[in-house]
């Protein structure tokens, strides 16, 4: 029998506060490109499953959660502080956001169902630029939004559209006032509500578009001919600006998708 001695001669444990894992609005798939994330006061790290993990916080209520490893402070609640995150994606086929990350996640194991547990990713949809790539049969809305006094292009604009009370998908608005809002799964044939119809090719559906209250950007007809974007780009937290929504400029228009149909379309605001 042979017994083999080690010797322990250095450990490290460590307490990660969470991960954030970047998906496409559209598909719902992880992004796999690098993106260039940043966390005011928190600091991530790309793991090899494209995950962006925060291993380390700057706030004092959160900086015990780094040597505790069998078991995590009692304080600060769950959710009690907030950090903002922001990701810009290189390539351009995604628009820059921001994003409210609440901690420190719920770090109990029974929990890990949980959208706010320690043990699930962070999902952060991205939404795709007005140039990018969109699927065969996706219902596809080109949109331009513009102010309706001054005709500016207004950037970070949120554009959301809905059917029958469902959410269908999402869209912002780049610093040209130009949004690409794509629509997977709106059926070839529908059962149709109309008397002397029994399916339809399409859907009634709404689109708005909600102006955000500081991240969005005015940019003139003179400079978009002369390709003078804004400085800094539009950048907002779409999550926000929805929960916010009625009580900033927005606009309605109806409309109706169909599987594999590109429609362009301008919408107006009002701003104050």
């Amino acid at each position: 029998m042979v017994t083999l001695l080690m010797r322990e001669i250095e450990r490290v444990e460590r307490r990660v506060l969470g991960a954030v894992s970047f998906v496409d609005a559209s598909t719902r798939v992880r992004v796999d490109g690098l993106l260039d994330a940043r966390m005011d006061g928190a600091r991530l790290q790309r793991n090899r499953s494209g995950l962006y993990v925060i291993v380390q916080a700057d706030a004092a209520a959160l900086a015990a959660h780094a040597d505790a490893f069998e078991a995590a402070p009692a304080l600060p609640a769950a959710g009690s502080v907030t950090l903002t995150l922001r990701v810009d994606d290189p390539s351009g086929r995604y628009l820059a956001r921001s994003f409210s990350v609440a901690l420190p996640r719920d770090p109990l194991p029974a929990n890990a169902a949980q959208p706010d547990s320690l043990f699930r990713a962070i999902e952060v949809p991205l939404y795709p630029a007005a140039a990018a790539a969109v699927g065969a049969n996706w219902s596809v809305l080109r949109i331009a939004v513009r102010e309706g006094i001054s005709g500016d292009a207004l950037g970070g604009t949120l554009l959301i559209v809905t059917s029958g009370g469902n959410t269908l998908a999402r869209g912002l608005s780049d610093w040209r006032g130009e949004a690409l809002v794509a629509v997977p799964g709106v059926p070839v044939t529908t059962w149709s509500d109309a008397p002397g119809a029994v399916v339809v090719s399409e859907i009634n559906a709404q689109v708005e578009a909600v102006f955000p209250g500081s991240g969005g950007t005015r940019t003139s007809a003179a400079q978009l001919r002369a390709g003078r974007a804004p400085s800094p780009l539009p950048r907002i937290d779409p999550e926000a600006v929805e929960a916010q929504r009625a009580a900033l400029p927005r606009s309605v228009q109806a409309l109706a998708l169909a599987a594999g149909r590109s429609q362009s379309l301008s919408l107006v605001l009002a701003l104050p």
